[in-house]
């Protein structure tokens, strides 16, 4: 018994052994551990930006134009305000049609008219022209853009070129063509050219509402016969149809920040201008805190991009159009499509492979390069064969390096090209 209780009196108060302590210190070893890891993380991710940063480098290499543009000329031509508008990639645009005989050709989006002045000019076999717009004010310009082009050419009258310039959305062109002349429809056109983009002067008219940087009302109407303005989706439009436009034509990532503050926005009266949208977004302070400035100019562009393509139901009306474009060529003939946002490209692209892809039986496309077309095509790089059509840029094509020096609006602008077998 005395045996047991000594026992569990040295079990219990028996005094623990002692740790000798190590020579270097454990806290020393994790630290040392820790700083090392942290440091090799760093460069790793260092590494990895530098990769991801020369890719992109080289991906634009790949896409961009080789065309050199002719900055005095540039310069002398449009480095005035006067100017109404600086087209974008026009070289690469006449190049894409310059192989061809090019007696028939359509603007879908006549703007102010250079892009179809200069296509005049470098083909005076042309017989028939339509120019389409729904901007009236555009549409008066590229008129008068036009009429010069052919008073300067002594060579030519307007009884060898037909010019038909009409007020007119791109996705009636199987109309246009049917009512103006059928045998067109019938036998198809050679050229077709869509610019997707916004005029100079729509963007510098504070009136019309495209600008982020000038007050004006809230209208970013493309044809201002049109009922829907940007004042009444902000206003008047469902919280979550706000939301969804934000979201999926803004490709915002704080759209439902935006849409609640918005719908608040309402209660005090609602927005009337394209300050107080400003406004509204730069006292937000997520987009404050992430680069100044340049943040809330990201975020109020996304914004207003949005709101115009929902204004002019610009993403819906696109893909049947490229069809129709599509369908109204002859054989031979090329459509040419510049976009200039990821949402537009996306549509663009897809539409042009679904286009070689409706006639295949289930074959594959082929990808490759366009060994017969180098002489006089010199611009393409590799093709997408299909059946009834071939896109002619596998990777579209990007503005060069001095355009986008001198029209840094031109930075975003891809071209693709398809055309009909």
């Amino acid at each position: 018994m005395a045996t047991a209780k000594s026992l569990i009196r040295k079990l219990l108060f028996h005094s623990p052994p002692k740790i000798v302590p190590l020579r270097c210190p454990i806290s020393t070893i994790t630290t040392a551990t820790y700083s090392t890891l942290r440091n090799k993380r760093k460069s790793e991710s260092n590494q990895t930006r530098k990769y991801k940063k020369k890719a992109e480098l080289l991906v634009k290499r790949r896409t961009r134009s080789d065309r050199e543009l002719d900055e005095q000329g540039f310069s002398e031509q449009y480095g005035n305000d006067n100017s109404p508008h600086v087209p974008v990639m026009l070289g690469e645009v006449l190049d894409v049609f310059a192989s061809l005989a090019l007696k028939s050709f359509v603007d879908c989006t006549l703007g102010a008219g250079a892009h179809s002045a200069a296509i005049i000019q470098a083909h005076p076999e042309m017989e028939f022209y339509v120019g389409l717009d729904v901007d009236p004010v555009a549409h008066q310009i590229a008129q008068d853009q036009i009429n010069n082009v052919l008073q300067k050419d002594s060579g030519r009258s307007t009884t060898d070129l037909q010019v038909h310039t009409l007020l007119k959305n791109f996705k009636s062109i199987k109309a246009v063509l049917h009512d103006i002349d059928g045998n067109h429809l019938t036998s198809g056109v050679q050229g077709i050219l869509m610019d997707l983009g916004m005029s100079s002067m729509q963007v510098n008219n504070a009136e019309r509402g495209f600008s982020v940087l000038c007050d004006g009302p809230l209208d970013m109407r493309m044809n201002p016969q049109a009922i829907l303005k940007a004042e009444d989706i902000l206003n008047s439009w469902p919280d979550d149809e706000l939301g969804r436009v934000l979201r999926d034509y803004g490709e915002e990532s704080n759209w439902f920040s935006l849409q609640k503050k918005i719908v608040k926005a309402r209660l005090a009266g609602g927005l009337h201008s394209t300050h107080e949208l400003v406004d509204l977004i730069r006292s937000s302070s997520s987009w404050s805190r992430a680069g100044g400035r340049q943040g809330w100019i990201k975020t109020a562009t996304r914004v207003f991009q949005a709101l115009r393509i929902a204004v002019n139901d610009e993403l819906n009306t696109l893909k049947d159009s490229i069809h129709s474009c599509f369908d109204s060529l002859g054989p031979g003939g090329r459509l040419a499509v510049i976009s200039f946002h990821s949402l537009e490209d996306r549509i663009v692209k897809q539409t042009f492979l679904d286009i070689i892809n409706r006639c295949n039986d289930g074959s594959k496309r082929n990808s490759k390069k366009m060994d017969s077309y180098e002489e006089k095509d010199a611009w393409i790089k590799q093709m997408v064969q299909g059946q009834n059509a071939c896109i002619l840029t596998k990777r579209p094509i990007t503005p060069s390096e001095s355009e986008e020096r001198l029209n840094p609006r031109s930075r975003s602008a891809k071209l693709r090209v398809i055309q009909k077998s």
